[in-house]
This record gives C-alpha cells, structure tokens and sequence, in this order.
C-alpha cells in the first residue's frame, strides 16, 4: 500500500511530524477509542498527550508558549489523528481554530497575554459560542444579547452544539451576541466569558449520534456579567471577525475529514487481505477491490484540495473559494468511504468495536459543521459571481 509520506511530496520537517502524530494516534489514541466512544467519555489522557506533544500550540508563535509552526503542520497533525478517532481530531481542531486563535487574530495584548499560554499548552481549553436554535449561518437569527451596564457586559441567551465548552480544563467561551442597531442590521460583537462566571450554566451534554467522545454542550447566560474590556476585537465586527476564522477552520475540517477517509482506506484494505469468503481473499474480488479503488480516490482528491488550500492562505492570497472546495469534497469524501467500507466488513461493519463503525456515525458531521455542503456551494457559486 503506497503511503502519502513516502511519496517524497512534503518538505522533511512536515513529513517528520505527520509520522510523529501517526505513531501517538496508533500507540496511544487507537487503544482507548472504542472505550471513550461507548462510554461517552472525554479522553482527558489523550488530550494531555496532545498537550505534551505541543499540538495545541503548532499554529502559534513561541511568544505565546506556541511551536512556532503553521496552519498546515495544524492540518497534518488532524489528518493522522483523523485516521482513527475523529472525536480526539475535533478535539484539537476546535481547541486550537475556534478557542484559541479568535484571541490571537483579534485579542489586545492584555487578552492574549492572560489566555494564550493557558491554550497554546493544551492545558486549558477554550470554546466558540456562535451556533443557536435560530442562528448559525444567519447572523440575523442571533438573539443573545449583551448590554452594558456601567463597566460590565449584560449577557442573556442561549447557544447550542458548542464543542470543548464543559470539560473539567474549560476556561472560558467567546460569545457572539447583539450589542446594539447598526443601520438597522443587528451589531454583533464576541466577548469572552470565563468559566464559571455566575449566571452562565453548561447545560447537560448532548447524546449524539458520533463524535461520542468529544464534548459538546448547550449553554444558557442569565444576566451574566463581565468586564467592558473582556470585548474581542472591534465592536459590530464580531461575525465579520468569525467570517475570517470559519474560513481557515474549513481547511483544518477538511485535512480532519481526509484523515477519515483514509483511515477507512486503510482498514479496508487490511481486511480485504484477512477475511477469506469462498476460498480466497475478498480484496481478490473485483468488486470489492473496485470500491477501494475509489475510496483511495477520493481520498487523494481531497487531500489535494486541502494541500491547496492551505498553501493559498500561508501565501496570503485569497482562499475562500479553495477552503470551501476542500471542505466539501473531504466531507463527502469521509461519508463515502465510511459507508463503502462498512460494506465492504460486512455484519463486523455494523458493530461498533471496528474503526469504520465509528467512522461511519461520525462522519455524516463533517457535512454539517463549520458550515454545511449547502453553505460551501453557496460560497463558491458567490465567488463565481453568481
């Protein structure tokens, strides 16, 4: 089986860390993902691994306890946790893309100095909260409110879906809320809210469909008071701001749905060699060897756009287009490969001890979150000019 690390096509330093994240994944993340997934249960082991590693800290400069690396080694790192435990990939996916750079791109130095090296070690987490009932890709919908009173913030409200937010190392959530009228458009800014400030709850965690060991919550903010300076980045540019950190984020949830789908190629291969039905190999079969064909495919074809992706934005040239592209072809790409291969295990395809089980329950999410296939045709189509 040719392996993309063998190809040669990575620079040695990128190369060396894709296989560094590959042995954890297969000697520490692997073991425990099947126990985590039944249990419902966060990985805080896995994730203080991660820490250890420095992954948190891979897109950040050393001045905030960073590696110094960028938003491709980012992406390798996702790509190989992906291969195995998708719920562990989100996990640092959101930790890093939607906890901790909205305060590097956007904090003031007070911010980044009290937050960053908490995040950037992987010590502490941070969450997003933009998603409500009536509010996710229309910012209109948003009705949390924050108003000031005196020297604080006055936030009411509710959020939903937010990952990373209820965990015992949960420090804090920035949240998207109208902070007043701007030519009759609601202003929408973001301000940090601690964990733990009196009035803001973590509701009861959701029982999902996958992603069973990542965390997830509902949040709820009654009279919740914080400080005018915990505002992040200009007032009214909140959503703008966000606009900006989605689009990297889709990069980042393409390289996670890449890993994936490889990792469903992987096991399906394997199998094929091991699982022996009318006196040979299945892989020996032309249908099955057919299906993995394509699988490999599709995986190569999303990772290509991922790569592409990635070396528009660290060029600073525009990205949008290209973001959206590889996050809808990753996603899909994920969804089919985990349902060929759950065919391709037969009734082992089916029970939830096989990695391609998981995959398949998991996966369908990478089609919806971070902005779903429908948001990515929108935006492309708009960067058509249609």
């Amino acid at each position: 089986m040719t392996d993309y690390l063998s190809t040669g096509s990575l620079p040695e330093e990128y190369r060396q860390l894709a296989l560094t994240v590959r042995d954890f994944a297969d000697r520490v993340v692997a073991p425990v993902s099947a126990k985590h997934d039944a249990e419902h249960s966060f990985p805080y082991e896995v994730v203080a691994g991660m820490a250890e590693m420095g992954l948190f800290g891979l897109p950040f400069p050393e001045e905030f306890g960073g590696m110094g690396g960028d938003y491709f080694a980012l992406c390798l790192a996702l790509e190989e946790l992906g291969k195995v435990d998708q719920s562990v990939a989100i996990t640092l996916e959101a930790g890093v893309s939607l906890g901790a750079m909205p305060i590097y791109r956007f904090g003031n130095d007070e911010q980044r100095d009290r937050w960053l090296p908490q995040l950037t070690s992987g010590t502490a987490l941070a969450g997003f909260g933009l998603t409500e009932p009536d509010a996710g890709s229309d910012a209109g919908g948003t009705r949390t409110t924050a108003v000031e009173d005196g020297q604080d913030w006055v936030i009411n409200g509710s959020k939903q879906f937010i990952t990373n937010s209820g965990t015992d190392i949960t420090r804090l959530v920035t949240v998207t809320a109208v902070t007043g009228q701007t030519g009759g458009k609601k202003e929408i800014s973001t301000i940090l809210v601690p964990a733990g400030t009196p009035g803001f709850v973590v509701e009861p965690a959701y029982n999902k469909v996958g992603w069973n060991a990542s965390d997830t919550h509902p949040l709820s903010f009654t009279d919740v008071r914080v400080p005018r300076e915990n505002l992040l980045g200009e007032r009214g540019r909140g959503y703008a701001n966000f606009l900006r950190i989605l689009d990297e984020g889709r990069i980042a949830i393409a390289a996670l749905a890449v890993g994936a789908a490889q990792g469903c190629v992987d096991e399906s291969v394997r199998y094929a060699g091991e699982r022996q039905a009318f006196g040979q190999a299945i892989g020996r079969n032309q249908a099955i060897a057919f299906k993995i064909a394509r699988m490999e495919a599709r995986a190569h074809t999303a990772r290509t756009a991922y790569y592409d992706a990635a070396a528009l934005m660290l060029a600073g040239k525009p990205f949008k287009k290209q973001a959206s592209i590889a996050k809808m072809v990753a996603s899909e790409a994920a969804m089919d490969n985990a349902r060929d291969a759950t065919q391709i295990f037969g009734g082992n395809g089916f029970m939830n001890d096989y990695a391609v089980s998981r995959h398949y329950r998991d996966s369908k999410i990478l089609e919806i979150g971070e902005g779903t296939t429908e948001v990515q045709l929108m935006l492309i189509a708009r960067e058509l000019g249609l």
